[in-house]
């Protein structure tokens, strides 16, 4: 059997496909697996995806500010962009129209650049919403604590009230961010209780389950946002993070006997949109996420 590489190769030598040049923004992405989704995809759609990464620690000049970064891969001629911690919200005043989705959340992960303009969306929400019905049925969701209210926790929050969350905690170091989004899930959503509490505060809560919307946990980031101590059997435990896809709060939860969900169902899912946005084609959701399973960690 041909290796992915392989077919590229040779079809771009026959010239069956168009190039279509797309790049994921952020800090410490490396590991990323969207890149791999995203052009395996392309191969079955038939059409190239070449996919850079644009890991800011990685410049080897040293940071860049935000808005050269775009401006570089617009004029490149890139497709759009995706966009990762810790740029989702950073990135909304270098764009010139939002999508519904991304006005109502706040936070852009995806950037399409068509027609002179650059456009964001949000496929943050529906990949979480979609990952945690699949891999989560019947889940209690009467009480959850979220910690973590930036640009991904933005979409996280939308998400659980949109699965019918009946009380929603917030927690972030950043006590002015965690207000700010209970007034706007509050605002948005009918028929949900929203509060904050401090991180002092959360370690006095019984939640049904617990989701880390935070960067902690990733493999530039080590740790767990979540006292591991607190964690109970009866606990579900969710994670945004899937590199590495098994977080030290997911592995204390696995050993303590919670259910698990982690941050893959969301990768995979945003990922299915944001195809879709980038091609103006629909993807294979199960054969987007059989590539990202086939990957190694």
């Amino acid at each position: 059997m041909r290796s992915q590489q392989e077919i590229l190769a040779n079809d771009a030598d026959q010239g069956t496909f168009d190039d279509l040049v797309i790049g994921l923004v952020g800090r410490g992405i490396q590991r990323s697996r969207t890149p791999r989704m995203h052009m395996a995809e392309g191969v079955h759609q038939g059409q190239r995806i070449i996919y850079q990464l644009l890991d800011v620690d990685q410049f080897p000049g040293g940071d860049r500010p935000l808005e050269q970064i775009i401006d570089a891969a617009e004029i490149c001629g890139f497709a759009g962009l995706n966009i990762t911690f810790p740029y989702k919200i950073d990135v909304i005043p270098l764009l010139d129209e939002l999508s519904d989705n991304a006005r109502a959340i706040g936070a852009v992960n995806t950037v399409v650049f068509k027609d002179g303009r650059r456009i964001g969306h949000n496929t943050d929400k529906v990949g979480f919403e979609e990952g945690f019905r699949q891999n989560m049925p019947g889940a209690i969701l009467d009480h959850v604590l979220q910690i973590g209210a930036g640009g991904a926790g933005v979409a996280v929050a939308h998400a659980f009230a949109s699965l019918g969350v009946k009380r929603l905690t917030i927690a972030d170091s950043d006590h002015a961010r965690a207000v700010a989004l209970q007034g706007q899930i509050a605002q948005a959503h009918d028929g949900i209780s929203v509060d904050v509490a401090n991180l002092t505060e959360m370690l006095d809560l019984a939640p049904d389950g617990v989701v880390n919307a935070t960067p902690v946990g990733m493999a530039k980031l080590p740790g767990t946002a979540y006292p591991v101590s607190l964690l109970r059997p009866e606990m579900w435990v969710a994670d945004i993070v899937y590199f590495p896809l098994e977080t030290e709060l997911l592995a204390a939860a696995r050993a303590k006997g919670c259910r698990v969900l982690p941050g893959s169902g969301m990768a995979v899912y945003q990922a299915v949109r944001a195809f879709e946005l980038f091609t103006g084609r629909q993807p294979d959701a199960a054969r987007m996420k059989a590539t990202f399973e086939a990957m190694t960690s």
